[in-house]
């Protein structure tokens, strides 16, 4: 964290804090967290920390969700053939399964198309129509794509083809000419929860069609917990809010790990470090699954994502589990190169938004580099590389909260060939020859919107603790909070005017260990990547602390308590009267 982050510091009634943790029966750190992000009533609470599958929202509430299921069933009861048209990233190939399966299991034929991350780019293409018309599909239905494809469902119309869209990015005005659109985001949809992924639109069909199978309540309710496992990795890949519907699924489908038959997830599990019955948390989805099941469509092909998943040939699952991870490796080592690169070159501080781009770069990776960037500027990046093949330049763009990277493109749509995404990722297509000019009107909008404040990172701390508030049980009850990701973060709290108890130790060479005391109760907290700002923990100095608790499941294989507290950032004791935020 930078040292000039700003502190967002909580300020409530401690009585609410109070009622709610003897309401509830659990410690104050828990109660904080509870009261400082709007859950202050002991229902709500409840429910938060113990989301239930009867929460699912009806999936008939999305606008033409009976159009839609009828026209599948249609397609099944009559051995149509179906195109399911999806993505190359984790919410695309996993939504691709999800309905896939869920066909086959009602007794349909459907075959998929995934386009190539490097000569397709993003969205779907009329030669695939083309291409399924003369394959005798007459119907398609598109999932995590598709909500800007007006073009391309016109000409499946033109060919007979019917068309159902299932999607979560945002739509132009005017929405494609399908029988059904089904996205929570589209005007006048009374679905309640707007942050769906792509997987989880698809999950609600799979949902609706389920409903009219007439299949006996065991079987819909073993089928919906194996679909949740999925729909939830691409839930927290695809980093949506983690809350009301969405955590439901991600709770659940996590939980529901522990115990997995098909062949290419325990192998995707396995090869990712989870063997056995020991289930990762939303972080290591996010930073250990994910990344190994979008390595493929960044390096070479998601197809063999989607393999991985329908294989029933335990053998081959385990090939296609460690090509991925042999990709991945690939990939980490390819993004360093060219996120180092970006770090070298001199950022003005005035520089609201940023534009970088190499003709040598590889194309597949630069949605994480912008991410990195952003992470590590706090302003809005797009990094673009060469498509070699017709000379455009494509790439990919990340934001940070203040700044919706959508809108800023379609404020100058006359400089894309193609462009689309949402409020914190976007990808665009442009001619090379027009990168300066994209530059330096993406860097005036931006400057137009963010000001020096919103350029700086902030630390929203969900409450002060004193360290004699910090023990196992209360570790543990932060825990049930998960998962954390998008919308429900990992909290973070404060601790002031407390002593460096003694020199913060080195390790690792970036890392450091440092023990802090407050009021008779030390405390060891690790730091990561903390090397450079050791300066900042003098032995004997007075310092106000933001740290984490997180847990540490090698730890406890060793019989200590499986927690540790986490330092995020350090500052010199601030000892005048405390305001709202620092």
């Amino acid at each position: 964290m930078p040292a000039n982050a700003r502190w967002v510091i909580p300020n409530y009634e401690p009585e609410q804090v109070v009622l709610l943790s003897n309401a509830l029966h659990v410690a104050s750190p828990l109660a904080k967290i509870l009261v400082r992000r709007g859950l202050a009533d002991p229902a709500d609470a409840r429910r938060f920390l113990k989301p239930s599958l009867d929460e699912l929202n009806d999936p008939a509430a999305m606008l033409d969700m009976l159009p839609a299921v009828d026209r599948l069933l249609r397609a099944i009861r009559d051995s149509e053939l179906i195109l399911i048209y999806g993505d190359y990233d984790v919410d695309g190939t996993t939504s691709v399964v999800i309905l896939s399966k869920a066909i086959e299991l009602a007794g349909g034929r459907a075959i998929w198309h995934v386009p190539h991350r490097l000569r397709d780019g993003y969205g779907m293409r009329p030669e695939v129509v083309e291409r399924a018309a003369a394959e005798g599909v007459r119907l398609i239905v598109s999932v995590d794509t598709g909500i800007r494809a007006r073009r391309v469902v016109e000409r499946a119309n033109e060919l007979g083809i019917d068309v159902i869209i299932t999607d979560h990015h945002l739509p132009e005005e005017a929405l494609p000419p399908a029988i059904a659109v089904l996205n929570p985001n589209r005007p006048g949809c009374p679905y309640p929860e707007k942050g769906l992924c792509g997987a989880g639109v698809a999950f609600k069909l799979v949902e609706a069609l389920m409903d009219r199978l007439s299949w006996p309540t065991e079987k819909t309710r073993r089928v919906t917990e194996s679909f949740l496992k999925m729909t939830a990795i691409a839930t927290v890949a695809d980093v949506v809010p983690l809350s009301g519907e969405n955590r439901v699924i991600v709770k659940h489908g996590l939980d529901g790990l522990s115990q997995v038959r098909n062949p290419g997830l325990r192998a995707l599990l396995d090869v990712a470090g989870f063997s056995g019955s020991r289930v990762p948390t939303s972080r290591q989805v996010a930073f250990q699954i994910a990344p190994r099941l979008n390595a493929a469509g960044r390096m070479d092909t998601a197809q063999a994502v989607i393999e991985l998943f329908l294989t029933s040939d335990t053998g081959r699952a385990c090939e296609l589990a460690r090509r991925l991870h042999d990709q991945n490796a690939e990939r980490q080592q390819v993004e360093a190169g060219i996120r180092e690169t970006c770090e070298q070159l001199r950022v003005e501080e005035s520089a609201a938004g940023l534009v970088y781009y190499s003709e040598e770069w590889h194309r597949g990776v630069l949605g994480i580099v912008a991410s990195r960037l952003v992470e590590r500027l706090h302003r809005p990046v797009f990094v673009l590389g060469l498509n070699p093949d017709d000379g455009t330049a494509q790439g990919s763009g990340r934001s940070i909260p203040r700044f919706h990277l959508l809108e800023a493109l379609e404020a100058m749509p006359d400089l894309f060939l193609r462009f689309g995404g949402h409020k914190h990722a976007a990808g665009v297509t442009l001619d090379a020859c027009r990168i300066p000019e994209f530059r330096e009107r993406f860097q005036g909008y931006a400057a137009g919107r963010l000001g020096p404040e919103d350029l700086r990172p902030e630390l929203e701390i969900d409450g002060v603790l004193d360290f004699r508030e910090i023990d196992t049980r209360a570790a543990e009850e932060v825990f049930a909070l998960a998962p954390f990701g998008c919308g429900n973060p990992a909290p973070l709290f404060a601790a002031l005017n407390v002593e460096v108890a003694g020199p913060a130790m080195p390790w690792n060479g970036k890392h450091l260990r440092v023990v802090l005391r407050q009021n008779g109760r030390s405390l060891a907290l690790k730091a990561w990547n903390f090397a450079e700002r050791a300066a900042e923990l003098e032995p004997g100095g007075r310092v106000d602390v933001v740290f984490s608790l997180e847990e540490d499941p090698y730890a406890s294989a060793r019989g200590y308590p499986g927690w540790m507290p986490v330092l995020r950032d350090v500052r010199s004791a601030v000892t005048s009267a405390r305001t709202a935020s620092a």
